[in-house]
């Protein structure tokens, strides 16, 4: 009986510290997440609220879609959205961005270096490059925007 009582007063005493621990920031501890998003106004977010945020966390497994739709909390990376934007637009812009790159300039070209965020002041020497890349970017007649892109996105990286 002793053990009991023992056991339960121990149990009591850390749960209680753990639930009134110091305040923290369940984010920083737990990260993005459906968790997040239900215990983040929690009035002491002390050890207790941060496993069980984890836990949420984990058990749904969302993280991953909060960081690549920027939802539940978590910021979309950069680089994802620029990406995923770059892949849009070539795809529907395949024919006029060919004709661009192979002449180094026009408005096509013009708005894939503002939605890759390239500096105006970089702008002619990237379009230069792509220019003098424009066979290993096109190497095909029925090459995709996907491959464009990656192709695209390493001229731009190294310019």
């Amino acid at each position: 009986m002793k053990k009991i009582a023992f056991i339960m007063t121990a149990l009591l005493i850390f749960a209680s510290s753990a639930y009134a621990g110091s305040p923290s920031n369940v984010r920083s501890n737990c990260g993005c997440g459906l968790g997040y998003i239900l215990f983040k106004d929690s009035k002491n977010p002390g050890i207790l609220i941060q496993i069980f945020a984890a836990t949420t966390n984990g058990t749904f497994g969302n993280q991953t879609f909060g960081i690549s739709s920027g939802t539940l909390g978590c910021g979309q990376p950069s680089s994802f959205a620029k990406v995923d934007k770059m892949n849009k637009f070539v795809a529907e812009n395949m024919d006029n961005l060919a004709v661009d790159i192979a002449a180094g300039q026009g408005e096509t070209l013009d708005a894939l270096a503002e939605i890759a965020e390239v500096a105006p002041a970089k702008r002619p020497q990237l379009y230069s490059a792509l220019q003098k890349n424009f066979d290993k970017i096109y190497f095909q007649d029925n090459v995709n925007n996907q491959t464009v892109v990656s192709d695209v996105s390493g001229i731009i990286e190294k310019n």
